[in-house]
């Protein structure tokens, strides 16, 4: 998996002033006898990015067309890259949404696109269904509804786990704050505090992504008393952080992170995970080879894409889309699928904890743990964690 986000502090904090504010004159989107213009936003080049779920959404709709597409009308799937870029991601909205006439996004995962289009996506009357969705614009916009849970909710169910599941005291909170993100971090560990009563003995704001050393750091939250860490970080800096608890010997620390950091490459680069490192995953854990994930495996690999939890969450964007897009009588068109999705029924996948509405947030995540005896991702529960269960 590569870096997913080093350096985007300074990114979203540009995005933020950047935020549409113009409407284009777009179409109404494809329909009649021609193809259905479908588009993406992702964050496919620069110091971070999210290539699988685009890739993802593009194997199921290429796989939809082959079988014949909805009544002979195929897919066009358009998945542009926005490099991290806040004004490549205005562009890159107002070319799908206003020249091609898209009549929806489907599988988008970038690290600011959200936060920056989404009252271009109102005004424009166009909806969104990203694969991943990152920034707070994702959670928060009327017209955007991510297929996953979000590092909002997740991190919320990792403190949920953490202290009523382990049954942990003591736990401490290190965030890496990028843009305007902190109020909605602290509604997640506000959210955990009004479910259990409980808070954090130790929360630091101050951690940055992409630090060279993360021991000041760690070094502090073990000086504080913490016997738990709930970490927000990407894959690379989760990795450092390891390696510093490590090299200071503190091989009975918890640690309780995010989705971002569940993947082969982090378990192959951890030689001591202390006393487990947990994971709240956001959809059915990836590395657990069985029916649920066969479809998806399948797919995936004949397409030659990673396995990821990223590319479950394009898969499931798409395969939601497709099934909305059957339910619509007569043309297919901006409105008319924007409509079908305001009106959809949830639609229930075993590969989620909770069935898929647009508007509706996932609450839900499948505990797994990564034990320094194994260095591989197990399930430690037999069903979902529930945000409030």
């Amino acid at each position: 998996m590569n870096k997913r986000v080093a350096g985007t502090a300074a990114l979203i904090a540009v995005a933020a002033l950047i935020l549409s504010g113009c409407a284009d004159d777009g179409g109404s989107g494809g329909g009649g006898g021609g193809s259905i213009v479908v588009g993406s936003v992702n964050t496919i080049s620069g110091p971070a990015t999210f290539p699988e779920a685009s890739q993802a959404a593009a194997a199921v709709f290429d796989a939809f067309n082959e079988a014949g597409g909805l009544n002979g009308q195929k897919i066009d799937y358009k998945a542009l890259d926005d490099k991290g870029d806040p004004a490549t991601a205005t562009a890159s909205a107002r070319e799908l949404v206003g020249s091609d006439g898209a009549v929806a996004l489907v599988g988008s995962a970038s690290l600011i696109e959200c936060e920056i289009n989404a009252k271009y996506y109102e005004q424009e009357s166009i909806l969104s269904i990203p694969g991943i969705g990152v920034d707070t614009g994702c959670f928060d916009s009327k017209n955007i509804s991510p297929a996953n849970v979000g590092p909002f909710n997740d991190m919320t169910l990792t403190l949920q786990y953490g202290s009523e599941v382990l049954g942990l005291d003591d736990i401490c909170v290190l965030l890496e704050i990028a843009g305007s993100t902190r109020p909605t971090y602290q509604a997640a560990i506000d959210k955990w505090t009004e479910i259990t009563g409980k808070k954090p003995k130790y929360v630091d704001d101050t951690v940055p992504y992409g630090a060279s050393d993360y021991t000041p750091y760690i070094v502090k939250a073990r000086e504080q008393g913490c016997k738990a860490l709930a970490i927000n970080p990407v894959e690379p800096d989760a990795i450092g952080q390891v390696k510093a608890a490590n090299a200071q010997g503190w091989d009975d620390v918890t640690w309780l992170y995010l989705t971002s950091v569940y993947s082969e490459n982090f378990a192959k680069a951890v030689d001591n995970a202390g006393a487990g490192i947990y994971v709240p995953a956001e959809f059915y854990p990836f590395t657990d080879d069985n029916d649920i994930n066969k479809d998806w495996r399948a797919l995936m690999e004949k397409n030659d894409i990673p396995l990821t939890s990223f590319s479950q969450g394009g898969y499931l964007a798409a395969t939601y889309f497709i099934e909305v897009l059957k339910s619509i009588k007569g043309d297919i068109t901006r409105e008319s699928v924007s409509t079908a999705l305001q009106d959809m029924k949830a639609i229930d996948n075993p590969m989620v904890g909770t069935p898929y509405a647009f508007g509706t947030q996932n609450t839900a995540g499948w505990p797994i743990i990564l034990k320094s005896d194994t260095n591989a991702w197990e399930k430690v529960a037999d069903d979902w964690l529930r945000i409030g269960e």
